[in-house]
């Protein structure tokens, strides 16, 4: 299982990849980094490549879930509801390809505001550099 670190400002998350055809690619893209966009309790940012949308991508996710939406060619991390969202899930603008998720609570993710640089790259101390 490849893992990855997202770091916003001063905080850092550990995540797991799943085995994906956006997981492999973003993976192999790494370091990516920008400037984070939020819509409601999600925050995004543009990513220098374009993947298709799998045939399971989904607009209703769980909080931790990252994802990449192909539409807007973005890198998107859910941690609570959306203003698309009907309940307390996130729910994505349109589909995504769902490739990770956050090992830790997302939730802390509220306090990162508009603007803030995020940056992900490969958890070195998993993968030995």
């Amino acid at each position: 299982m490849k893992r990855i670190v997202i770091t916003c400002g001063t905080l850092a998350l550990e995540a797991t990849l799943g085995d994906t055809p956006t997981a492999a690619a973003l993976y192999d893209a790494l370091p990516l980094g920008g400037s984070a966009n939020r819509w409601g309790d999600e925050l995004y940012f543009q990513v220098p490549y374009g993947m298709p949308l799998e045939p399971d991508a989904r607009e209703i996710l769980e909080p931790g879930e990252l994802a990449y939406w192909p539409v807007g060619r973005a890198l998107c991390i859910f941690f609570g509801p959306t203003p698309a969202s009907a309940d307390e899930r996130p729910r994505a603008y349109s589909p995504v390809n769902v490739f990770g998720r956050i090992t830790g609570d997302p939730g802390v993710l509220r306090r990162i505001p508009q603007g803030t640089e995020i940056t992900v790259r490969k958890d070195e101390l998993v993968t030995g550099g």
